[in-house]
Formats: structure tokens, sequence, C-alpha cells
């Protein structure tokens, strides 16, 4: 599960390193002002679209990766079942960040107090 710091000027995203060889992703750090909207969703898992490249999925159990579709590139580490957070980006490598962490509701609430 990945862990998400909020700082008085960035959101720092970290994984492990088994999610990040997974994944074939790294750790993600992003200004607070290149965050446009976040929110939480019931089932992280259903929320991620698009085609997976690269990364894994453990068919009805993991995603962890870089989804893409029309217009849209996303950066995925969800379970099934568990709610998780989309966090819209503006002008950063990622259109969307997809993310299954300790408290969803928390992180929301952190990023809608220090956001531009």
């Amino acid at each position: 599960m990945p862990t998400a710091h909020v700082t008085s000027d960035k959101l720092e995203v970290t994984f492990s390193r088994g999610e990040k060889i997974a994944g074939l992703i790294r750790d993600v750090h992003v200004p607070l002002s290149a965050v446009r909207d976040a929110v939480v969703v019931p089932d992280g898992f259903a929320a991620a679209r698009g085609v997976r490249a690269p990364g894994l999925a453990i068919p009805g159990v993991r995603k962890i990766g870089t989804w893409r579709r029309h217009g849209e590139k996303a950066l995925v580490a969800v379970r099934r079942g568990e709610p998780a957070v989309r966090i819209s980006l503006s002008g950063e490598r990622y259109d969307t960040l997809l993310l299954g962490v300790a408290d969803p509701a928390g992180l929301v609430a952190r990023l809608g107090s220090r956001a531009g």
C-alpha cells in the first residue's frame, strides 16, 4: 500500500520496493499547485479505467502501474474492495493518481486544506 504525505508545498507518494518492481513505477512528488481535485472512491479497483501499460494486474485482486486511456495517463496502486483516493493533476507526468492509502478521507482533507 502506498503512503502519501502532504507538506506545506507538495504531495509525496512513496511505494514499497515490491510495488515499484511490480508496477515499474517510482515514488512521486507533485507540487500542491498541480492538484486540481481529490475525492474518495469506494472501490479503487473498479475505478481504474483504461489499458495497463506498463504495470501489474492480478485479476480481481490488485492493480498497480500506469493505466492509459484516451487523453489520460493514470498512476494506479489499488486493491479490490478497498477505498482509494483519485487525485486529478495538471501539468504533471500523470493526469491522475489513484491510490489505495490507509486513510483516504484524511488525505483528501489534507489536500483540500493546503492545495492552491
